[in-house]
């Protein structure tokens, strides 16, 4: 499998807080990776050191072929990145169609211009149509974002970053606040979108980690603790003790899962 990002010798201090410890992390082209760790393990930071949002304290990190380590979240963005947060962001006050045509423009290079080509409009508008099909809310296009469910807020804001054509899409627990119901809805697009892109899931439901990832990332004070398939992980000690304080368990996985229920999920490193 072609490596699409490589993280070496990865650090993230705020004053002297380690949160990302040396850590070096490598991910292939169209492969679901997801990354778990208890609260406090550096998760967010990590995302947010790669996509840009911080600048590490040392380290590198290469995108494709390019060392994208000081680069701005928006050059990332414009060279196939694109990522979810953990609090749905999207824009309340426009409509469902405007929300993704917005960062569509943006890609594209069209801005507000106004004396685009009426075949790019038309272009732009197929798109939006598109993109908001494969995220299963078409039917709500001319609807106000605000208007609309938790749920399909947390579709549109992916249906936002998949309007940028990412090469790595980063999700960052996209089913935060979900019912049980709604998180398999998630979890097949994710799967779908895999055989276009790769992507990498911050997630806190363990049962759909599980079930869609091809390779899992175990975080914990900053550095990766385990990596491994699935199988690999929930049979791992390791795993255990980091999140259990070495408490034994038979079933480490659903202990997780009863665990995450009652999590703030929102992560502070």
């Amino acid at each position: 499998m072609e490596t699409i990002l490589a993280v070496a010798g990865l650090t993230k201090r705020f004053g002297g807080v380690t949160v990302i410890d040396d850590l070096n992390f490598e991910m292939g082209t169209r492969e679901i990776r997801s990354l778990i760790g208890p609260n406090g393990a550096g998760k967010t930071t990590f995302f947010n050191c790669v996509t840009g949002m911080f600048r590490p304290t040392s380290g590198r990190i290469t995108f494709k072929t390019a060392d994208v380590t000081r680069w701005s979240p928006g050059r990332r963005m414009r060279a196939g990145m694109a990522r979810t947060f953990q609090i749905t962001n999207i824009f309340p006050g426009l409509g469902v169609r405007e929300n993704v045509a917005i960062p569509l423009r943006s890609r594209r290079g069209e801005s507000f211009n106004m004396l685009r080509r009426a075949e790019a409009r038309g272009e732009a508008a197929s798109r939006v149509e598109e993109v908001l099909s494969l995220v299963g809310i078409e039917n709500l296009i001319d609807r106000r974002a605000d208007e609309l469910s938790h749920g399909d807020q947390r579709a549109l804001e992916i249906a936002i970053a998949l309007a940028l054509d990412p090469d790595v899409l980063f999700l960052d627990e996209p089913t935060a606040g979900m019912a049980r119901d709604e998180t398999g809805r998630i979890s097949d697009l994710v799967q779908q979108l895999s055989e276009k892109m790769s992507i990498l899931l911050v997630e806190h439901d363990i049962s759909m980690v599980l079930a869609i990832s091809d390779r899992i990332t175990v975080m914990a004070e900053g550095r990766i603790l385990a990596e491994g398939s699935p199988d690999e992980i929930s049979e791992n000690p390791d795993v255990e003790a980091a999140y259990l304080g070495g408490v034994q368990s038979d079933d480490l996985m659903s202990l997780l899962a009863s665990s995450d229920e009652t999590d703030s999920r929102a992560e502070h490193p």
